[in-house]
C-alpha cells in the first residue's frame, strides 16, 4: 500500500512541475525564472524522500534531499543578489528618485 501511495504522489509531483517549466521558459523577469527553478528544486527534494520510501532507505535519501534543498536555496540567494547588484548605480539612483516623487 505504501509503495502505491509513493508512486502516485511522485507522479503527481512530477506532473505539477510542468506548469512551472512554462513559467521558467516564458517568465517575464529573471526573478520569475529563479523562483520557478527554486520550486522545481523543492519538489525534487520531496521526490528524493519519496524515492527513499520506495527503496526502503529513507534515512539515506533524506540526507540527500536536505543537501539538495540547501544547495537550491543558497543558489537562489546567490543568483538573486548577483542580479540585484548588477544594476548600475545611475539606474538605482533614478529609481530611488522616481520612488521619492511618487510618495
Amino acid at each position: 500500500m505504501t509503495h502505491w501511495f509513493a508512486i502516485i504522489m511522485g507522479a503527481a509531483l512530477f506532473t505539477l512541475m510542468i506548469p512551472v517549466i512554462y513559467r521558467i521558459w516564458v517568465g517575464p523577469t529573471c526573478f520569475d525564472r529563479i523562483l520557478g527553478v527554486n520550486v522545481i528544486g523543492t519538489k525534487t527534494a520531496v521526490l528524493l524522500v519519496i524515492i527513499g520510501t520506495l527503496f526502503e532507505r529513507v534515512e539515506m535519501f533524506v540526507d540527500f534531499a536536505i543537501t539538495y534543498a540547501l544547495l537550491n536555496f543558497v543558489g537562489a540567494i546567490v543568483i538573486s543578489r548577483y542580479l540585484n547588484r548588477t544594476i548600475s548605480l545611475k539606474d538605482m539612483e533614478s529609481r530611488e528618485k522616481e520612488g521619492a516623487r511618487k510618495r
